[in-house]
């Protein structure tokens, strides 16, 4: 069994990165800049921005965290997204979810500009996704292809279950290795809350992808032996050895998961950390198409 660090991918996608954006502004280029809207409060939220934010100086890219009282009206909200769309100091920005309840998410998702959608999320971008056509792959899936690329996990031809249908993570990244092309060319298959035997597809599987946000889901009998399991999962549950009260676990039960696979992602530090990575690469994508001819 081999860990799939998500650590070292990220320090080593982050350093050449960096060596990128050096050569950019030695030519007197203004640095990238990545913006996060965060509405309200929330504490996984707040983490995150935070995280974006130390892994933005790290390589070199201008930040700005944007908070908004969570009582901000729709209009509001769409005028700080439209601002953002004009703003050519801004090569991309995330709108940080989950949303305040009265916030008609669908419409703010729309309403960012497509060329700095860096989360992915617009349907433009999932349109070209679908298609097989250049475009802003959504952060978590994207790093989940980094882990990928990197221990050179061979997709093609390969059985790939993705536990969990989710817009964000479970459907991209199973458009992604269905794709002609590494990583893809698997077959793929995607279970949910209302699939039939889902055991029995687990079994079958070369590749697990777990994001289906319940802690331990996948058990060590769903498991065959040899598979690559990449969890997505980040749960907390009560641990009271913990000075937190609480530990962080995913959606596999990786202790006794652990020994019967190839490769597996831990939690944390794993697919979570790469979630962020991504966004760095792309606004770094965006931020290139201005400057392409420079090159």
């Amino acid at each position: 069994m081999e860990l799939l660090d998500g650590r070292k991918v990220s320090k080593a996608i982050k350093e050449g990165i960096k060596s990128e954006v050096d050569k950019y502004i030695a030519k007197g280029f203004r640095a990238p800049h990545l913006v996060a809207v965060l509405v309200g409060d929330d504490p996984a939220s707040k983490f995150y921005v935070k995280s974006k934010m130390k892994s933005c100086e790290q390589v070199g890219f201008k930040s700005t965290n944007m908070s908004i009282d969570k009582s901000v009206s729709q209009g509001e909200l769409l005028e700080i997204v439209e601002n953002l769309n004009n703003n050519d100091d801004v090569d991309g920005y995330i709108v940080q979810l989950p949303l305040p309840k009265h916030l008609d998410v669908n419409k703010i998702l729309e309403a960012i500009s497509p060329e700095k959608d860096v989360d992915g999320f617009h349907p433009v971008n999932m349109g070209k996704l679908i298609l097989g056509l250049d475009t802003f792959v959504p952060a978590t899936p994207l790093g989940i292809l980094e882990i990928i690329k990197s221990y050179d996990i061979q997709t093609s031809g390969k059985d790939v279950v993705v536990v969990g249908r989710s817009n964000i993570v479970g459907k991209p990244i199973s458009i992604c290795l269905s794709q002609k092309g590494y990583p893809g060319d698997s077959t793929v298959t995607i279970v949910h809350s209302r699939t039939d035997n889902i055991e029995e597809k687990l079994k079958s599987a070369d590749i697990i992808i777990a994001a289906i946000g319940q802690p331990k889901f996948v058990k060590e009998h769903m498991v065959k032996a040899g598979a690559v399991v990449i969890d997505v999962g980040i749960n907390r549950v009560e641990d009271q050895t913990k000075k937190s009260g609480y530990a962080l676990v995913g959606d596999v039960d990786f202790e006794n998961v652990a020994s019967k696979c190839s490769y597996i992602t831990p939690v944390p530090g794993g697919v979570g950390l790469m979630t962020v990575t991504a966004l760095i690469i792309n606004t770094l994508k965006s931020y290139k198409k201005k400057y392409e001819s420079t090159k």
